[in-house]
């Protein structure tokens, strides 16, 4: 039997911020929902559009948790921020700068 899940991709910016979390049990809550929409090849959660291609995937627990991505050609998760409810406004700025970034980048390619 193969197994099919999405890739993903995670920037710099994502990396250091999940890294960052002193919780630990809310980091793995976190890689674990990732890893069930890898998994699922499916949006699963609380997740909406914030605009520009960029998603929020909303967590109910710590400060309220964010994570930003954009999807590609469906199979194609590309984490962009993370953040929690009192950096939303910024974290969604961000996501879509380095969304934009990634686009011109891949366009040059």
């Amino acid at each position: 039997m193969e197994v099919h899940m999405w890739d993903a991709e995670l920037t710099p910016r994502f990396k250091k911020w999940i890294n960052g979390l002193k919780n630990r049990q809310s980091r793995f809550r976190i890689l674990a929902k990732i890893q069930e929409i890898r998994i699922e090849e499916t949006l699963v959660g609380d997740w909406k559009p914030v605009g520009d291609g960029v998603y929020e995937l909303r967590f109910p627990f710590g400060p309220g948790y964010r994570v930003y991505f954009a999807m590609f050609e469906n199979k194609l998760i590309v984490l962009l921020a993370g953040g929690d409810k009192t950096t939303q406004a910024r974290d969604i700025r961000a996501a879509k700068q380095l969304l934009r970034q990634r686009k011109e980048h891949r366009d040059e390619d």
